[in-house]
């Protein structure tokens, strides 16, 4: 899986609603209504970044959960964030 370039990211992050770049990561934080039920959801990414093999790094703050998404072994920003990122917000309905 190859670095994606800086323009790349610039369009991807077009079609990511609430994910910004920081670095050489993907990240966004979304605001749970209850603690639980950010669990929940952090239970339901885990099984999309299982079956991708590329698995987020997660910050838990209370109701607040932050992913960001990096693929190291590349140095960077690969398409498997860009996707892993989609299915993400596709698991908030």
């Amino acid at each position: 899986m190859a670095k994606l370039s800086d323009d790349e990211v610039t369009r991807a992050l077009g079609e990511l609603p609430d994910w910004e770049r920081s670095g050489d990561a993907l990240v966004r934080t979304i605001r749970f209504p209850e603690f639980m039920d950010g669990i929940h959801f952090i239970a339901r990414v885990a099984e999309l970044a299982e079956a991708a093999d590329h698995h987020p790094d997660i910050d838990i703050r209370y109701r607040n959960v932050r992913f960001e998404l990096s693929t190291h072994s590349e140095g960077g920003l690969s398409q498997k964030d860009v996707d892993l990122a989609r299915q993400i917000n596709g698991a908030l309905g």
